[in-house]
């Protein structure tokens, strides 16, 4: 049954706090804090004239100059799928459409019409998507944070996607995330799939998770999903296998293989993934903050680069990590007891905590010269240390696979300690790193801070204003 009205569905941004590339491999966790930065996608059926009919998609994300994408969609032939095909309009040349394709827009769209057409019968109707950002998604310009346009619940950030500056909290994971729960929402009965079950979290996840790794060349460990999913948790990965064996998407029997991935049946079975949300706990009176460094780096470059001094140096790498997964479970096991405890330490509040941030921190410095990649380069080195002599700032990390995007701290909440930080960031400079990653920019705090719930169905009114 598709729905007569609009669909809005929402999913948290995340932080990988402790775990960064040690969570590409099975045998270690990583702790993954949802942030209440959210992307949302409504979904709402396209008006046409009396007996005219489209085969069309139309997704648009008003926050960015020419973000417009249309897509022709067909049922292949052998349980092939749905086959997804962008349209050109007459104004675009090839080069031009080449150029504003996005593959994860195109790839969870085909992978979730996928499965919609092989898990039932429906009316894939036409339909117009619009897809916003929480304004922290991306590095705020001055143009915005200076005038009365900041106000704005989204930005106009008046530039292409490709020209915005992200702030590395999981915009790509959290944009597949949602927009394939609003499709299954929008286009399955509830009998058929609930985002609210546990059974329809777990079916998006596996769906999300396929899309997600295609669309970014089978890399990564699906932490960014799991925590748009579910929020906050202790992550252990799924094996690779699970996503390396179907065939591509418009292959004879892709629509059946994706179908029993998702469901987990057949041949695949159960995934073996685990997502512990027990596990993770912030104390009361702490916060996580995110700070912006107007820079970023490119992941998949890093990761490749200490994935191959892994390979190279096994030994010496095997120590290293085995002593960073210890660090990071005792972070974790730290916070969760400070939670659950009745008051803290009198002397020394949060010691270990303190304690356990520093460790993490020597030890990636350490990956960071075996492996020559700038996990935590030497300006994130001196600006997280001066954040740290703070006294509210308890600790922090260049979260995720480090470099220049938004560092993470964990902070006492309160006024004093965020006015003793913006203090700090109003005159830092950001100086320029040695493998031109940095572009000097200024630092901010970002208005993001932990967030315990996962994907979550919005009120389609509460976006009219957004939506044409």
């Amino acid at each position: 049954m598709v729905h007569d009205t609009a669909v809005a569905v929402s999913a948290p941004g995340k932080v990988l706090l402790a775990g960064g590339y040690l969570v590409l491999d099975r045998d270690y966790t990583g702790l993954v804090f949802g942030l209440d930065a959210r992307i949302h996608v409504t979904i709402q059926p396209i008006e046409t004239s009396s007996g005219v009919t489209l085969n069309e998609i139309v997704v648009q994300s008003p926050q960015f100059a020419d973000a417009v994408w249309e897509y022709g969609y067909r049922l292949t032939e052998q349980h092939g799928g749905i086959q997804v095909v962008q349209l050109r309009p007459c104004s675009y040349s090839n080069a031009e459409l080449n150029l504003n394709r996005n593959a994860f827009i195109e790839t969870a769209l085909g992978y979730a019409l996928s499965y919609i057409a092989s898990a039932s019968s429906p009316q894939i109707s036409p339909a117009s998507i619009t897809i916003l950002a929480d304004n922290d998604y991306y590095s705020t310009p001055h143009a915005l944070s200076n005038g009365t346009s900041s106000a704005s619940r989204f930005h106009n950030f008046g530039v292409p996607i490709s020209k915005a500056h992200k702030t590395g909290l999981g915009s790509s994971a959290a944009l597949v995330t949602a927009f394939t729960a609003a499709l299954l929402t929008y286009y399955l009965p509830s009998s058929t799939f609930d985002l609210e079950s546990e059974d329809g979290k777990r079916r998006l996840h596996n769906l999300a998770q396929a899309a997600h790794c295609a669309a970014q060349g089978k890399v990564g460990s699906g932490f960014d999903v799991a925590s748009a999913v579910y929020g906050s948790c202790l992550y252990r990965r799924f094996s690779p296998c699970l996503l390396s064996s179907h065939v591509e998407p418009g292959q004879p029997h892709f629509g059946t293989q994706l179908r029993e991935i998702v469901n987990e049946v057949g041949t695949v079975g159960a995934w073996d993934h685990s997502i512990l949300k027990n596990e993770v706990k912030v104390p009361r009176g702490l916060r996580l903050v995110m700070c912006d460094v107007s820079c970023g780096s490119q992941t998949p470059g890093m990761v490749k680069k200490v994935l191959a001094w892994r390979k190279e140096r096994a030994d010496e790498a095997a120590e290293l990590w085995s002593r960073l997964d210890t660090a990071n479970r005792t972070l974790a096991e730290e916070l969760r007891l400070a939670a659950e405890a009745a008051q803290t330490q009198a002397d020394e509040p949060y010691a270990t905590i303190r304690a356990s941030f520093q460790t993490i921190r020597t030890l990636i410095r350490q990956m960071s010269a075996k492996s020559g990649v700038p996990i935590e380069p030497p300006e994130q080195t001196a600006l997280l240390d001066a954040c740290e002599r703070i006294p509210g700032v308890l600790g922090g990390v260049v979260p995720g696979a480090g470099g220049y995007d938004a560092v993470s701290l964990l902070i006492v909440d309160d006024q004093v300690t965020v006015d003793q930080l913006e203090e700090l960031f109003a005159s830092w400079k950001f100086g320029t790193g040695t493998d031109g990653d940095v572009g000097g920019g200024r630092v901010s705090m970002l208005g993001v801070r932990e967030e315990m719930q996962g994907i979550k169905n919005e009120r389609p009114r509460d976006y009219e204003k957004w939506l044409s």
